[in-house]
């Protein structure tokens, strides 16, 4: 079967009665084949409170937030963005605002008034959902209705539960199609106005195939990505992918803590385990004692996104946790996984899924170029909302442009050098972070370590590295000298940093990139940029 021939019969298999539709595709589906029973969503709360949702609940709940869009006058095309915790309101918001045929915007609840009110102007917000407490420490916020989960809502908005109980659980889904707006995700650059990416309903296709062949996901697998809804792993491969495959999503309330995600694992019984690079060098951090503790015999695959996965991490998860973490690789506007490390083997991005081609783009003399897909596949972004030049920008020659510099071994698998715009020009040499971080992570004394070029007359730029401590280890310039000499002796001496400094902590965003532009930005002293999405934990 051809890859276009593959993506139809997944599209035949997810499209329901009024086409093809997400949230129909995600709840729906399964209470027509009979599944209604198995369990969709287990919700984990902060205290530890546990609450299941069957997919019959789930289809329920969703339609009448659906109709109760309906109701307020909340029209197709238009959009609904959600501003919640991580609780099942969340999830029954997003399926419905899909099966309403409105385009749902998830936002980060941690996100400041100002970054709020941008996004919600952006995408000419007709409705938002969060909580009463979210409402009064973020508003006033300009939008036409809002509705607030979880009682006591303030003047002027709408209770969720009272419009829900009043909707009609058996609303008919909104006609959609492959090629009607579904999902818009904002993404920051380093300067301007965040980009809101806008994705179609057919990109649930890719969503599946890719769920399917790069995290294993299978029907009744017990299933956790720990990413943020916020953020567009936790909306794609957090509730939208696994519900589609039929999996049992759970959904942690809780913040980052070694113990509680170990407990929940044991708990749970997850099969897979969906997480990020800052999340894993933190569980890292805290030894290999910890996880001996608890029963992890139930994982089968474990997953990584949000940036490269150094080799230290895929070994010590194989060496710690009895299964390697697999890196895989995708951006928002691909909408979907495009690259996956299938075998594990350490360094290395992999190689693209069944239907995506990938090519190393203008590569130089060492065979490092930028990394570019070829055009269509059925997740592919269909442009930034109202910027038609800054889409096209992404194209070039038949290619979607990443901005990633990547090499192709002789084993034909991609490796990872940096961003574009990240990549250290010193003495004639093209030095990606990437490799200098791996080099200096594989030291026992350090957590994380980020790098960028510093400007110097003679060089064009020098390395310099900053790193955070495991817990007990104390700086000192004996061990700032250890650590230079270390990567001198991996790297050679063109490579390695000629600068190093300690950080209690490294910047990253909410999806695990460590903020290399913000911490060139700190040590030039220059402006700093759109912060919107720092994230100080494990994202």
């Amino acid at each position: 079967m051809s890859d276009s021939s593959s993506w139809a019969a997944i599209r035949a298999e997810l499209s329901g009665p009024a086409g093809l539709n997400m949230g129909w595709a995600a709840a729906d589906r399964h209470v027509a084949l009979g599944h209604g029973e198995a369990p969709a969503l287990r919700w984990v709360g902060r205290d530890g409170a546990e609450r299941t949702l069957t997919y019959a609940d789930l289809a329920e709940h969703s339609s009448r937030f659906a109709d109760a869009l309906r109701r307020l006058g909340v029209r197709r095309g238009e959009t609904v963005f959600t501003l919640l915790p991580r609780v099942p309101d969340l999830v029954v918001a997003l399926l419905g605002t899909l099966k309403a045929g409105c385009v749902a915007a998830p936002l980060y609840a941690a996100f400041g008034p100002e970054p709020l009110r941008l996004r919600l102007a952006l995408g000419r917000a007709r409705a938002v959902v969060t909580t009463a407490a979210l409402w009064r420490r973020k508003g006033p916020l300009d939008v036409p209705h809002a509705l607030i989960a979880g009682g006591d809502a303030p003047e002027g908005t709408h209770d969720l539960a009272a419009l829900l109980g009043a909707a009609d659980p058996q609303v008919p889904v909104a006609p959609t199609g492959p090629d009607d707006p579904a999902l818009l995700h904002f993404t920051s650059g380093t300067t301007g106005a965040p980009k809101g990416a806008l994705t179609a309903h057919d990109a649930v296709v890719a969503q599946v195939a890719s769920a399917r062949a790069a995290l294993d996901l299978r029907p009744g697998d017990v299933y956790w990505c720990t990413a943020d809804p916020g953020w567009v792993t936790g909306t794609v491969y957090g509730v939208l992918a696994p519900l589609a495959c039929g999996a049992t999503v759970v959904l942690d309330e809780g913040d980052f803590d070694t113990a509680r995600w170990y407990g929940l694992i044991e708990r749970q019984r997850v099969a897979v385990w969906y997480s990020t690079p800052t999340a894993i060098r933190l569980l890292m951090r805290a030894g290999d004692d910890l996880p001996r503790r608890f029963d992890l015999t139930s994982l089968r695959h474990l997953a990584s996104v949000g940036e490269p996965l150094n080799p230290e991490a895929v070994l010590w998860s194989r060496r710690t946790l009895g299964r390697p973490f697999h890196d895989t690789w995708w951006q928002t506007e691909t909408g979907s996984i495009m690259l996956a490390n299938r075998d594990a083997t350490p360094g290395v991005l992999g190689a693209p899924l069944p239907g995506i081609g990938a090519e190393v783009w203008r590569p130089d003399a060492e065979g490092v170029g930028e990394l570019v897909l070829r055009p269509p596949w059925p997740s592919l972004f269909r442009g930034y909302l109202d910027d038609p030049a800054r889409t096209a920008a992404c194209f070039a020659e038949g290619w979607y442009r990443t901005g990633d510099l990547v090499r192709r071994g002789a084993d034909g698998l991609f490796r990872f050098v940096g961003r574009a715009d990240d990549v250290i020009k010193a003495s004639g040499h093209r030095i990606g972070p990437f490799e200098v971080e791996s080099v200096l992570l594989e030291h026992p004394a350090v957590a994380e370590a980020g790098v960028i070029g510093k400007p110097d007359p003679v060089a064009g730029e020098i390395v310099k590295a900053f790193v955070a401590l495991k817990p007990g280890v104390a700086w000192s310039d004996a061990l700032a000298a250890e650590l230079l000499g270390h990567a001198r002796r991996r790297l050679g001496p063109a490579l390695a940093p000629k600068e190093i400094a300690v950080a209690p902590s490294l910047p990253h965003t909410r999806s695990g990139k460590i903020l290399r532009r913000l911490l060139k930005a700190r040590e030039l002293g220059l402006p700093e940029g759109d912060l919107s999405t720092l994230e100080d934990g494990a994202g």
